[in-house]
């Protein structure tokens, strides 16, 4: 994920609110979001050549998200890849802060990342290039490339409009879908220095991102309600373009471990 934009314990009908856009080079395989055969409880895209995931629930209320902390000059060849991060806590029975805390020293084999993991109950955020455990408040988040709430334009954009979005008695997942199909470009004052080249710089700074190469891939939204009702939704795109090439989507009550 390059873009996570959230809404947690914060509306009358929904405990938990998430619009993700996930930006990957186009020939980097991946499976559309589904349940996984070999873990029925499962629900998540899946990266082919890794193995792992940058989104994902369980039918229990399990939630993880990833996206990487932009730093070229914090670079760790052969790194373990952070998508795994997703599917271990996925796939776990730790606690948040346990699986956090086990993180606090393994997750420097991994190059820079921020991950949300949570269940129904309490939501939690790590970055490895802090090291400290963060519980989240309620209230509307944005995350992208660097850490939580960092004023970057896409980051500020986004918080603004999903706290308008939310403000409505029901969401309208197709309102979500238009805040992450925003491809206008900020002003260049406004980009951040992330040491990366300035064409890279621009084209990574709207909230849908499009290029011959690299870009959005998808768009996840997930809508969890306080009567712990999930629908989940994910659009694959065309590579280069905004046109839809799957969506899929995704409908079931948590229940218990």
């Amino acid at each position: 994920m390059c873009l996570i934009l959230f809404a947690y314990d914060c509306h009358p009908q929904y405990k938990l609110v998430v619009a993700a856009n996930r930006d990957e080079f186009y020939n980097r395989p991946t499976l559309p979001a589904a349940f996984w055969p070999d873990i029925p409880s499962f629900l998540a895209g899946k990266d082919l050549k890794e193995g792992g995931t940058w989104m994902g629930i369980t039918t229990s209320g399990r939630f993880a998200a990833i996206t990487n902390y932009r730093d070229p000059s914090y670079y760790i060849p052969h790194s373990p890849s952070r998508g795994q991060l997703v599917k271990k806590y996925l796939n776990s029975d730790h606690t948040p802060v346990n699986f956090l805390e086990n993180l606090i020293n393994s997750g420097l084999e991994y190059n820079g990342f921020n991950l949300l993991v949570g269940n129904f109950e309490t939501l939690y955020y790590y970055c490895n290039r802090v090291r400290k455990i963060r519980k989240i408040t309620p209230g509307v988040h944005g995350l992208s490339n660097n850490l939580l709430d960092v004023p970057w334009p896409k980051v500020t954009k986004g918080i603004k409009f999903l706290t308008q979005c939310i403000e409505q008695d029901d969401i309208m997942a197709e309102d979500l879908f238009a805040i992450m199909a925003d491809t206008e470009q900020p002003e260049e004052k406004l980009l951040p220095h992330t040491g990366i080249s300035w064409e890279w710089e621009k084209l990574l700074a709207p909230i849908f991102v499009s290029s011959q190469s690299y870009g959005t891939k998808s768009t996840t939204l997930l809508l969890v309600d306080h009567n712990k009702h999930v629908r989940f939704w994910e659009r694959s795109f065309i590579p280069g373009k905004s046109a839809i090439e799957k969506e899929v989507f995704y409908e079931f009550d948590l229940v218990s471990d």
